[in-house]
């Protein structure tokens, strides 16, 4: 899962008192107040990323229905799609005039198209708990002082841990507060597996730069910084940066005995096949470790999420997760799509994300989970996460995988020194350009 934020015009223009106008589906309507909203008649077009399909359907049966009720004469048209064709499908759509009406974007996608005017600027007054929306949020969503997006939920990463091995191997099934502990714990899961050699007991994939930036933040780097002339710069050759880039390469060459070239994306199978007791990732990957078939369901009651300490004696800081909402700039429906919105992301929606351990889009409705023990960890994590750079171009070091080749370099023997220097060029290559 993953986040950014957008810049573009409103089409405020709607013709009052008409009940219906094209749309990029050909067919479309308005929802102005002086319009009863039963004589509305139309279509909106909806993208939602498959995890609303799989794990919280009810929610979308749940809006469709409260919409329906309202608006009985639009239509829904919602399609689902994938974290690694949305992009894809959504740069074509645009291309050929026929985006969505509403998308959803993970937060790391937002300023992409902020900044090429593909989203409408929006009232932050129109939306539910807005005044307590969480901070790192409503960040990806903003730009210039203009919204451009409405904050859906959020994530943390946290320590996903098997509490049998633990017990077994330390004799406590506690996960260690401090750094020191936890490296003193993982020594003897690892001598307790030595016959193993795929066994980890940190499972610490080598180009997961969301954990890597983690360290980063930890020891005070950063990734870029924006200067007093304006513009982006890197700064992972900075010492602080590299001594954090240094600290992760340390866990993965002590405690990670995988293919260190593989990425975390299916991390939790490996923590599902019990060969390793740790990984570091979103708290609903301990469910997927407990899931056929990448994971055993046998594991359900002995995985466990906790705080990730780091070093220096403070929790490691997350990278604040999350999707947000958004509506198109050329949407001929920007009213009605509005209303979807509000419904989708309003206190009862958030709600019932919330009963599912999912993480709010506001503070208020936070607080329960962050004494909850299936969400505490995460929950407790999310104020003070870190976000990628607000950048125009950083959408193009992501999609260049500067970060994930400096460390795949880095564990195939180049220094830190050279290898952080080489992204350091690169990304000043591309993070002041529009994309």
């Amino acid at each position: 899962m993953k986040r950014q934020l957008m810049a573009a015009s409103v089409v405020t223009a709607l013709v009052a008192g008409l009940a219906a106008c094209g749309s990029s589906g050909g067919s479309g309507a308005t929802a102005n107040q002086s319009v009863d909203p039963k004589s509305v008649t139309g279509t909106v077009n909806i993208w939602l990323m498959s995890d609303a399909q799989t794990s919280w359907p009810e929610l979308v049966q749940q809006v469709n229905d409260e919409f329906a009720a309202q608006y009985p004469n639009v239509t829904i048209k919602l399609s689902y799609q994938t974290w690694a064709d949305k992009v894809n499908n959504l740069d074509t759509a645009i291309g050929q005039g026929k985006a969505p009406d509403v998308v959803e974007l993970g937060n790391t996608e937002t300023m992409k198209y902020i900044l090429n005017g593909t989203l409408a600027s929006l009232d932050k007054a129109d939306f539910e708990n807005s005044d307590s929306w969480i901070r790192g949020l409503e960040n990806t969503c903003t730009y210039n002082g203009k919204l451009f997006c409405v904050p859906y939920y959020a994530g943390a990463r946290v320590g996903i841990y098997n509490t049998a091995m633990f017990q077994q191997a330390t004799g406590s099934a506690e996960f260690p507060k401090t750094e020191d502990d936890l490296k003193a714990a993982l020594d003897r899961l690892q001598a307790s597996h030595k016959e193993d050699k795929s066994y980890s007991a940190l499972y610490l994939p080598g180009p997961y730069w969301y954990a890597a930036m983690s360290y980063v933040a930890a020891f005070g780097g950063n990734i870029a910084r924006f200067d007093s002339a304006g513009n982006w710069h890197g700064t992972l050759e900075d010492p602080k940066s590299q001594q954090g880039i240094q600290h992760f390469v340390d866990l993965v060459k002590k405690y990670n005995h995988g293919d260190p070239t593989v990425n975390e994306l299916h991390q939790s199978d490996v923590l599902g096949k019990q060969k390793a007791a740790v990984i570091y990732g979103n708290g609903w990957e301990a469910a997927g470790a407990a899931t056929a078939p990448g994971g055993d369901p046998a594991l359900k009651d002995s995985l466990k999420v906790a705080g990730f300490p780091g070093p220096n004696g403070k929790p490691l800081p997350s990278f604040i997760g999350g999707s947000d909402l958004a509506i198109t700039a050329k949407s001929q429906v920007t009213d009605v799509a509005k209303a979807w919105v509000k419904l989708f992301t309003g206190t009862k929606s958030e709600a019932l994300l919330a009963a599912k351990n999912i993480l709010p889009n506001n503070l208020t409705q936070l607080g329960p989970l962050r004494s909850k023990p299936e969400t505490a960890a995460a929950a407790n994590a999310v104020p003070d996460a870190w976000f990628t750079p607000l950048a125009p171009g950083w959408a193009q070091v992501e999609k260049q995988n500067v970060l994930v080749n400096m460390l795949d370099a880095i564990l195939a023997g180049k220094s830190i020194d050279e290898a952080t220097k080489a992204a350091d060029a690169q990304i000043n290559q591309l993070i002041n350009n529009q994309s």
